[in-house]
Formats: structure tokens, sequence, C-alpha cells
């Protein structure tokens, strides 16, 4: 007999697909974007990533939970994923170093999950198929009404989300260094914020929506920086492209991540399209086509600069996905701006993308010299 809960519970997918398993974390009902991680660590720092607001998170290792959560792995307030998917879950824990199981967090965060489930397959159907939304339930048993919940959830697709997960007000993250940057919170991740400070700047986080560019003018930034974050980008830059614009015209250093790297290049015109599957991982090979050099990258987005349409007069592509050509970074030739799609923030390779932090301060730097 088992030593813990094996309460039954149901994944439904919207194409029909069921799979049974055993419920984890909160009992309930709950949806979204069926999306998978290839990660084998870093479970934490996925669940609490801004990006996944609103997407159900299978994780492709097979063993989840065995080393147990600690606070200070959280990206965000918060768990941000609507749900769990897992091969074998640990109840117990080996890390001596950690607060709690895993799953005492996610029923202090109120996550739904299910595990016992055959994700080497659904993994494969998707990526076959496509991403599609998907329902978990350890309370609702009935396959049909399930699939039908999962055919009625919203796609995602024309979804905005980032005002979601933003803060509420303007808020200064200090440094002792000289440089002031003006970083606008999509999503923003904590050790996005730590490597800024890190190198001397002192932030000025403002929320994703509002009419905040007096108070910027007044505070006087040396750069700009626009963040990762959930949704489509093409229904966020209803509201955000206006600082992206203020930012270029500016002429001051503006950088990119993700999300942000996405709004910038919808500002200059250049479309960005849903993925079929989407990149979420921490083993994406990427191209530097300035230096020559792959890095080991972390990526998580449903969504990317379309490189058919792209307009060479204005950007310069300066990273790209060497699994399927897509387009990972851009340099841009009307302000001294740049972008990456993945996320160097996340300690891949372990280090192979923090040079990016480095450059953007070299900007900042060059342009202070010119203003004395």
């Amino acid at each position: 007999m088992s030593l813990y809960p094996r309460d039954k519970a149901i994944i439904a997918l919207s194409d029909g697909t069921v799979e049974h398993g055993y419920a984890i974390g909160k009992k309930g009902t709950t949806g979204g974007e069926l999306c998978f991680n290839t990660s084998m660590t870093g479970y934490q720092e996925i669940f609490t990533d801004p990006s996944y607001y609103g997407q159900l998170m299978m994780m492709t290792y097979p063993h989840i939970g065995n080393y147990g959560t600690m606070s200070r792995d959280d990206e965000a307030r918060q768990v941000m994923i609507s749900g769990l998917i897992v091969r074998s879950f640990s109840w117990e824990f080996s890390n001596p170093m950690a607060d709690g199981s895993l799953q005492e967090y996610l029923e202090r965060n109120e996550v739904i999950g299910i595990s016992g489930v055959d994700t080497r397959r659904l993994v494969r159907h998707i990526r076959t198929k496509g991403v599609m939304n998907a329902v978990i339930s350890s309370e609702e048993l009935d396959e049909e009404k399930l699939v039908q919940k999962a055919k009625n959830w919203p796609q995602m697709k024309g979804l905005e989300l980032a005002s979601e997960v933003t803060r509420q007000e303007p808020q200064t993250v200090h440094s002792e260094g000289p440089y002031k940057v003006a970083a606008f919170d999509y999503g923003i991740k904590q050790n996005i914020i730590n490597n800024l400070v890190n190198r001397g700047c002192t932030l000025r986080i403002f929320p994703a929506k509002g009419d905040f560019l007096e108070e910027i003018k007044t505070w006087e930034p040396d750069g700009f920086f626009f963040s990762n974050g959930p949704g489509d980008p093409n229904a966020t830059s209803q509201y955000a492209l206006d600082v992206v614009r203020y930012a270029k015209e500016s002429q001051k250093p503006c950088f990119g991540i993700c999300l942000g790297h996405q709004l910038m290049a919808l500002e200059e015109g250049i479309p960005v399209k849903k993925m079929y599957v989407g990149h979420r991982g921490a083993n994406q090979p990427v191209l530097n086509k300035e230096t020559g050099n792959v890095e080991i990258t972390t990526q998580n987005h449903g969504f990317a600069v379309d490189e058919e349409a792209l307009d060479e007069s204005k950007v310069e592509v300066t990273h790209v996905n060497l699994n399927d050509d897509s387009i990972e970074g851009l340099r841009f030739k009307s302000y001294p701006g740049f972008s990456v799609q993945y996320h160097p923030e996340a300690s891949p390779g372990p280090h192979d993308s923090s040079y990016l932090f480095d450059h953007f301060l070299d900007l900042i730097k060059e342009g202070k010299e010119e203003l004395v």
C-alpha cells in the first residue's frame, strides 16, 4: 500500500487526448496552454517565471521534487504556472538546505497538478500536433467534459497577460553604482534585477501599463531595459510600444529580453509570429554571429520574430538558434539598442551569455562619456 496519496486525476487535451494519473498539489481543476520544459533541474525557478503565466507546465525530466524547495530560488513573488504535469513525483526530498517538500510548496501556492503521466508520449504528441490547450482535474473525472473544457479555454494567441504579472506601482532598486536604468516590468525575473544591480545599476522599475513618460523624463535614466513576460506580444504592444518608441528616440542604450526583444522588433514594424511548439529548456544552442561562438542558452517563448519579414535596413540579426534557425538576437541600426530572445540571466552554460549585461553597461558608459 502506498504511503502517499493516490487520488485520481486526469489531463485532457483540446484534441481529445486523455491521460490518467494521480493528483499532486492542490485538489481542483485548472487549464491553459500545455507546454513542456526539458530542464533536468531548476523546477522552482521555472514555476515562478512570470513568462509561464497562464500555461500548464509539463516537465520532461521524469523525477521532479527530489531536492525540495528553497525560498531563495523563487524568480517572482508567487508561482506563475497554471498547473503541473510530471512522470514521477517525489513526495520526500534529500536536500538539507531545502525549506520544505515540493508538495508543501504546491499546496501553499494553490497549484493543481498530476503525476504518473506518460510525459514522453505527451511531448511527442505536442511536437507532432503543435501546442494546444489542456485541462487538469482531480475533482471532475468525466473525460468528455474535460476535453470540452480544454477546447473552450482561451487561446494564448491574442491574449494579453503582462498586465496580470506586473508590479502595481513604480519601484526603485538601489545600487552603489552611478548608472540609472529605467526598466519596464512585463514579468521581470528577479535574477535580471540582480544582474543589473550587481553591475552598478540603480533601477527604476515601472509597471507594464501606465503613463510614466513625465516621470521618466524627470528621472533622466542612462538606459532602458524591457523585460520578459507572458502572453502574445502583439496584444501587449497595444500599450507598450509608446515607451519603446520614447526610449528609441532618446538615443539612450536599450536592452530587451524575450518579450522585450519582441516589442523592440514590433516597434520597428517587424512582425512577431506564434510558434508551432516553442522553445523551453536550458540547453538550446545559439550561434553568436558576431563572434562565431555557440552559447548554451535557457529559453522560454512561444512567439518569435518572423525571420521571413525581417527588414535589414532597420535591424541586424546577431544570434540564431542552431536547432531551427529562428532569430535569437537583434541589433537595431537607428539607435544603440540590442535584444535577445533567450534568457542570459538564467545561468545557462552556466555563464555563456552573461556578457550581454556587460555589453549593456558598456553602452551606458560610452553614452555618459559622450555627454561629458
